[in-house]
């Protein structure tokens, strides 16, 4: 795949090249029909790659790559949910126990805007208690992981591909943070190495061709920016046509 892909804002180059490495591999592969920025059909999510290999008169095989340049970005999206709550309970306890400690050792903090004493607000934050502040923050951070930071997990459940890959720069290996049943590709000297093997996610046929269908409009849409046709251009046409 010569042609350079054009890129979305705020993308960095080397997010790009992961990109480009994983179309390149994933023709490689078989996979025909190959596109980046798909919208998924299961999800709210874009794969950063999707391709479609056929399979004869079978349901052909659909896969998604994901690619991450950065460990910040590898985790925001790596969220395994049960643990995240699991956690989450545990803080809240600890939360509980440290204000009603806190009540009893700083009356004063009582704002006093309730009839019934039991039920005033407390002003917890006002004396900056060390320990109280790591768990406010803490369940403030597990709160927001378990709200956008779940991608990963969500193309596996929904089972919006067969295949899955995780697509990352060599020094970002770690084979503990690959998702659970994704595979692992490696950039090592300018090419994908397979570090792991995914495994294999049914789904049926329907889901497959919609797959299809989107890797089809992502790839129209890249090809009309490169030959700079717009959605004006497309509705002018039709009204002379029609």
């Amino acid at each position: 795949m010569d042609a350079r892909l054009s890129a979305k804002r705020g993308e960095t180059e080397a997010h790009r090249r992961l990109k480009r490495l994983a179309v390149l591999w994933a023709q490689a592969q078989g996979y025909a029909a190959c596109a980046v920025e798909v919208s998924l059909p299961q999800c709210r999510y874009r794969a950063d790659v999707a391709g479609y290999r056929a399979r004869g008169n079978e349901p052909g095989t659909t896969v998604i790559f994901e690619c991450k340049q950065v460990r910040s970005d590898l985790r925001r999206d790596n969220c395994c949910s049960s643990s995240a709550r699991e956690r989450l309970v545990s803080v809240q306890r600890r939360r509980a126990v440290l204000e009603k400690h806190l009540r009893i050792h700083y009356p004063t903090l009582r704002s006093g805007d309730s009839l019934f004493p039991e039920y005033d607000a407390h002003d917890f934050a006002a004396i900056r208690h060390h320990s109280y502040g790591q768990v406010v923050r803490e369940i403030t951070s597990l709160q927001n992981r378990l709200r956008g930071s779940t991608k990963f997990e969500c193309l596996t459940r929904y089972r919006c591909a067969n295949l899955f890959f995780l697509v990352v720069p060599n020094e970002l290996f770690r084979e503990a943070e690959v998702p659970p049943g994704w595979g692992a590709l490696v950039e090592v000297d300018g090419s994908l190495q397979l570090r792991q093997k995914p495994a294999w996610h049914d789904n049926s046929a329907e889901s497959r061709l919609r797959l299809l269908q989107r890797i089809a409009i992502a790839g129209t849409r890249h090809l009309n920016r490169q030959l700079e046709i717009t959605f004006e251009l497309v509705q002018a046409e039709r009204r002379r046509a029609g």
